[in-house]
């Protein structure tokens, strides 16, 4: 079992991933999400590490980590049950950690060279255009207010008509009202990209922004919660499991599997790789490719319940 705070006070190298959460935060402008997990992550690998190596750790422990030190971590991880691509998440974060701490003692980074845990190739699973479509409709007719409908339906729409993250599409603020043909978004690493928003987007936007009861100007964010501040995305999470449940639909029709579907049908009709990749924001064209794959198997199924040989 990982240490608690109360146990990790007594490693001094605590402090400095303290420290850290302030500089991913503000230096790095890292999300939320990314901070806490990272963050965590540090505070379980000096627990351990003093565990393994029965001393506190202090700054000068990090910098002095191996790789037998880092395998034995990986190893515990593992044994208490932990897949291999969570894995291979917590030895990144630990990653940058120890270059964090090595940066911050003023010597030369060194990083003891480990392999991550081989992680199975998993194909996203993309939702038909009319579920998507059906989702978003169904949690905007449950919600427990009409303009929280339609704010619902406006942010769903969002993410399968152009692509979005949650995270992205919740940190969009007013100002980029009234919404054109296109939408500047940042994603991660603070990445600026253009993305088009198709007319039933921008529509179900104007629509909400109508009915919102809130004023919506400047730095505001776009989408707001009941009580007119910043919308929570565990939210959106739950007004679309909630429909999901509602319309008999699969647990992986998820927020992010919209973003998915927006892909998988693009490059269905066309697209070109290097444009999808622009629109997903990712980058590298290797994250990008893995929809060919996910498009490769969909016409193998059509083929399979269509073709009388197949």
């Amino acid at each position: 079992m990982a240490d608690g705070p109360e146990q990790l006070a007594d490693h001094p190298a605590s402090a400095l991933a303290v420290r850290w959460l302030a500089y991913l935060q503000h230096d790095r402008r890292r999300s939320g999400h990314t901070v806490r997990a990272y963050v965590a992550t540090a505070h379980r690998f000096i627990g351990f590490l003093g565990r393994y190596r029965g001393q506190a750790i202090d700054a000068q422990g990090l910098v002095d980590v191996a790789a037998a030190d880092l395998r034995a971590f990986l190893a515990d991880r593992r044994g208490g049950g932990l897949g291999a691509a969570s894995c291979a998440r917590e030895l990144s974060g630990v990653r940058a950690f120890l270059k964090y701490a090595a940066e911050q003692q003023g010597v030369a980074v060194q990083l003891p060279r480990t392999r991550a845990p081989k992680r199975p190739r998993t194909l996203p699973r993309p939702a038909a255009p009319d579920e998507a479509v059906e989702l978003a409709r169904n949690a905007g007719d449950a919600a427990s207010a009409p303009w929280i409908g339609a704010r619902d339906l406006a942010i769903l729409l969002l993410l399968y008509g152009a692509g979005l993250r949650v995270a992205e599409g919740l940190s969009l603020m007013a100002n980029v009202l009234p919404i054109g043909s296109t939408l500047r978004v940042t994603g991660k690493r603070s990445k600026t990209r253009i993305v088009p928003i198709v007319p039933a987007v921008r529509e179900a936007i104007d629509d909400y922004v109508r009915q919102c009861p809130y004023p919506l100007s400047g730095d505001t964010p776009l989408f707001l919660g009941a009580r007119g501040g910043p919308l929570n995305p565990d939210l959106v999470r739950r007004a679309v499991a909630a429909a999901r449940r509602r319309l008999g639909l699969p647990d992986t029709l998820t927020p992010h599997a919209l973003r998915h579907s927006f892909a998988t049908h693009l490059l269905a009709r066309g697209a070109d790789l290097r444009a999808l990749q622009e629109l997903l924001g990712h980058a590298s064209l290797s994250s990008t490719q893995i929809y060919t794959a996910v498009d490769a198997a969909r016409l193998l199924d059509v083929y399979r319940h269509a073709h009388p040989r197949a």
